[in-house]
């Protein structure tokens, strides 16, 4: 399925964005862009600058979860994917109404489901105190941890949360099995305390390191497919996994973290099963260290909702995306929105959406690189349906074999893309 990707030519003119927004306004009321600037309440708290040498290696996107509840450690269990040294970590009350305490913090490498391997458990600090309290909204980087940490290495990061109240900040669907006990076990590293299974991660969004060699990130921004929703759980057999895989086996790619900011039922212009990507793509996206380009991969969601999102609104919620990510200096490679005839939402108007949609992904030149998931995952007798074989039953999303798909028709050419170059085009 290699070939599938092509590099975008960028437009020496390009329409200004408030002149869209405008139009999208006029064409569907409800389908109105939200301005990442006059987003308030939760969850829209500035991140605190990234440490400069630092490159993401893991994330996961941060929404409302459930009440919290202080005097409880948890174990969460993530892969990272670029190596390197001074390991920090990324804790957020990003969705807290209240304040949050981290009694203490500890990073260590997972030998079998909560046991960690002997020797390799290490206190985290937070500008030298080994507690941390973190206001409303509030983000924090701990100090780096000395020593290093290898590519593809599975991390068990334990917080005691000695007191919270009110709504936790996590991420609900990890497709990973991490465990909770009651008390402080933080500093533990056999498993016999961590009785609770879950599949959540809390207050944890971000690994970071400081790689070798300049390595830089790619952030896929997405919705449940992204997420990695029906791939086999704890197996780490998400699309941005199989990517993930493939960089870290390239000579030749200086790209080698991947963090994923997929969430299931995302949609790009609309709050709902989380904030829309607008809303979210400072906190989730921008601000991640070592970030070179953006893979945006959403929409769906917006089409199939019939709340009559039009291919003028949605295309101009990617500008806006484009338009940001481009002016933080990275890059923006742009996938199609997949088939899903079946799901119990397609019709034929949202088809005609889709369609107009993919289009301009295609040929509009405001991405610097496209990926062609429709062509890659439909199926050669009916174009408006997942291919059988990639279909996990739901004729929405891919199974492990399709995610593998996905991953395999990205070039990693276009992952390298050079910002001033793309400009000067």
């Amino acid at each position: 399925m290699s070939g599938a990707v092509r590099t975008g030519v960028r437009r020496t003119g390009r329409r200004r964005l408030l002149g869209v927004l405008a139009l999208a306004a006029i064409l569907l009321v409800p389908a109105q862009i939200p301005s990442a600037t006059a987003a308030t309440g939760a969850g829209t708290a500035a991140v605190p600058p990234p440490p400069a040498k630092s490159v993401v290696t893991w994330a996961a996107s941060a929404d409302r979860m459930g009440e919290a509840a202080g005097d409880r450690s948890y174990r969460l269990i993530v892969r990272t994917s670029v190596g390197g040294t001074g390991l920090r970590v990324r804790v957020s009350n990003a969705f807290g109404d209240r304040p949050l305490v981290i009694g203490s913090a500890y990073a260590g490498l997972r030998e079998s489901g909560a046991r960690l391997r002997p020797g390799s458990n290490k206190k985290l600090r937070f500008d030298g105190s080994a507690s941390v309290t973190l206001a409303p909204g509030e983000i924090r980087y701990s100090d780096p941890l000395p020593g290093r940490v290898a590519a593809m290495s599975d991390l068990a990061l334990s917080l005691y949360v000695r007191d919270a109240g009110g709504p936790a900040t996590g991420h609900g669907m990890a497709l990973a099995t991490s465990y909770a006990t009651s008390g402080d076990h933080a500093a533990r590293e056999r498993d016999e305390a961590y009785t609770e299974r879950l599949g959540s991660w809390f207050y944890l969004d971000a690994v970071t390191v400081d790689p070798d060699g300049g390595a830089g990130a790619v952030v896929t921004l997405g919705d449940s497919i992204t997420d990695g929703w029906q791939s086999t759980t704890d197996k780490n057999l998400r699309w941005p996994d199989f990517l993930a895989r493939r960089l870290h086996a390239s000579a030749g790619s200086t790209v080698k973290g991947v963090a994923n900011a997929g969430i299931s039922g995302n949609q790009v212009l609309a709050d709902g099963a989380a904030q829309s990507a607008l809303k979210r793509l400072d906190r989730d996206v921008l601000s991640l260290p070592g970030v070179r380009t953006v893979f945006l991969f959403e929409g769906v969601n917006d089409i199939k909702a019939h709340t009559g999102v039009t291919a003028a609104s949605l295309t101009a919620g990617y500008r806006e995306i484009i338009d940001r990510s481009h002016a933080a200096g990275l890059c923006v490679v742009g996938a199609t929105v997949m088939p899903f005839k079946g799901w119990s939402e397609w019709d034929p108007p949202g088809e005609a959406v889709r369609a107009e949609v993919n289009e301009w992904i295609r040929t509009s030149g405001e991405v610097d690189a496209v990926v062609d998931f429709d062509k890659v995952v439909r199926s050669p007798y009916d174009a408006e349906r997942i291919m059988p074989t990639f279909d996990n039953g739901d004729h929405l999303h891919p199974n492990d074999k399709g995610m593998q798909a996905m991953a395999d028709s990205v070039a990693l050419k276009s992952l390298e893309c050079d910002r001033d170059a793309s400009l000067s085009r």
